[in-house]
């Protein structure tokens, strides 16, 4: 039997130029639990596991691994300690099968397996934790979470004993999350380390032991899970009181804003993205889009933007306040705003589509109205009153409000991005992610602005990856299974099982 613990940091320490990643972290993983690590974006969770998988070295400090001080180098090093690390961007080989990923970059003995071997190992490892996987599939005939699988067996082949998985359930459905739950639990019961980086509160309390609580690069504390809640968790991350609760007040004066019907969009080699869509958007409401990742989410917000072209037959009326028609099927972006339509797009792709990346906040904020100007001597007065307003509202985080916003954290561009589009007064604000990259406290924040121009009248259309907050913000969602509506029911009645159900099987007579 293994001594309990796993591995020990002492005063561990990353700088990246002047930024402090890791400020003298201490910290333990023990085996036979699951250790959950939570912290506020930028407050140093992955660059901390990193270190330990040997992708990044500490610039200060001591590890042990087992009781003995180790120097882990790289990866390589890091896999014959017995640690590995499952990241949110899966390193597989399309065209290669599970197998031949699993081999891949093997060295020494390992490399003596022949395909034949390396399955039946696999299904042994499979029967052991209860994974379902086909080790003769190629990776690009699998779901997203037969992915993780794959980097999960691909890892405990290597011989892991220590696991660390950063943000696992991200683009999970309600049942994956429960089956991946149940895997971890037997690896735990095994004596297997677990480490799960993620910012979903409730799974946190669900699954972990112990969490710690990392907050601007230092330690802060670790909490046995069953003496902890959202509120305390929250406060120890933050470092203050944070309210955790969604308002969501029933829709008054609902007005039909968009009539979509019978649309269908085409993606990349004539892929089908989506099939024939149609349901109605009403003012003073949140519609919720729900769904698997690339099951035409993108697609259904571009289309109405005008960004993505539709087949024949489809249509996009909009009704607007002052009771005039528009069908926008075909129209272009700037086309819509020349009809007085006041549409705002919050898109997945912050800095691809959304803003201009050499550009500070000031002049992204002009964007919205640039061909309005008369001369090229614009007054920037306004969008300079307009992005401070922005900064001080949403906390962003910028030298300047001319600092060109690639240089922000993922999250600060973000937040530049929904504040924009909100103060752009709009009659149909769609968003895309909006929270991806936030802290949790920031995340209601934008929340409660979105709340709050559903109470304007605004329609909203939010497409979110975390179901327990579509369930708690929105007033109906709408699901997309392999680009069809399979479904639009009331948040408020609805259960998370049903929505994810629909997620992943298309309702009979829909297939």
């Amino acid at each position: 039997m293994k001594d309990s613990s796993a591995v020990r940091m002492d005063k561990v320490t990353k700088r990246f130029g002047s930024v402090l990643a890791n400020d003298a972290v201490s910290m333990n993983i023990n085996y036979g639990e699951i250790l959950s690590i939570l912290g506020e974006n930028g407050s140093g969770k992955t660059t901390l596991m990193n270190m330990l998988a040997g992708i990044y070295y500490p610039d200060e400090g001591d590890m042990y691994v087992n009781g003995k001080e180790v120097a882990i180098t790289s990866p390589h090093d890091a896999f014959e300690l017995g640690i590995g690390m499952i990241h949110q961007h899966f390193k597989l080989i399309d065209v290669f099968t599970a197998s031949e990923n699993i081999i891949l970059g093997l060295k020494g003995e390992k490399m003596t397996y022949d395909l034949a071997q390396v399955d039946q190992k696999v299904e042994q490892i499979a029967r052991q934790y209860g994974f379902d996987i086909d080790p003769r599939q190629k990776v690009y005939e699998m779901s997203v979470a037969q992915k993780q699988t794959l980097e999960i067996v691909k890892i405990l082949f290597r011989g892991a004993n220590i696991l660390i998985l950063d943000e696992p359930t991200a683009v999970l459905t309600p049942q994956e999350t429960e089956k991946l739950f149940n895997i971890l639990r037997a690896m735990r019961a095994d004596g297997k380390a677990i480490v799960l980086i993620t910012h979903k509160l409730n799974e946190v309390l669900e699954l972990s032991d112990r969490v710690t609580i990392l907050r601007k690069g230092k330690y802060i504390t670790t909490i046995p899970t069953p003496v902890a809640n959202e509120q305390i968790l929250t406060e120890a991350m933050v470092g203050e009181k944070v309210t955790l609760d969604i308002n969501r007040p029933m829709p008054v004066d609902r007005e039909k804003r968009l009539e979509i019907r019978n649309v269908t969009v085409y993606g990349k080699d004539r892929v089908k993205a989506l099939d024939r869509v149609g349901f109605d958007v009403y003012s003073g409401e949140i519609l919720g889009i729900a769904g698997i990742s690339g099951c035409g989410q993108k697609e259904l917000l571009e289309s109405i933007a005008g960004l993505q072209a539709i087949e024949e037959g489809g249509s996009i009326r909009y009704f607007s306040p002052e009771g005039g028609k528009h069908e926008l099927a075909k129209a272009r972006p700037r086309e819509i705003r020349d009809l007085g339509i006041h549409l705002s797009f919050v898109p997945e792709d912050r800095l691809g589509m959304g803003l201009v990346a050499s550009l500070g906040m000031v002049e992204n904020m002009m964007l919205k109205d640039y061909d309005k100007g008369k001369s090229p001597f614009l007054d920037k007065s306004g969008p300079k009153k307009l992005a401070d307003d922005v900064k001080q509202e949403l906390d962003v985080s910028t030298p300047s409000l001319d600092t060109p916003v690639r240089k922000l954290s993922g999250g600060n561009v973000q937040k530049v991005l929904v504040g924009r589009e909100i103060a752009a007064e709009p009659s149909v604000l769609m968003t895309a992610y909006a929270v991806r990259g936030l802290d949790i406290s920031k995340s209601y924040t934008i929340y409660n602005l979105l709340t709050e121009q559903k109470m304007k009248g605004v329609a909203v259309i939010y497409v979110g990856e975390d179901l327990d907050v579509l369930l708690a913000l929105a007033d109906r969602i709408l699901v997309l299974c392999s680009g069809k509506v399979n479904g639009i029911f009331d948040a408020r009645k609805v259960t998370k099982e049903e929505i994810g159900r629909r997620m992943t099987n298309l309702a009979k007579g829909d297939a």
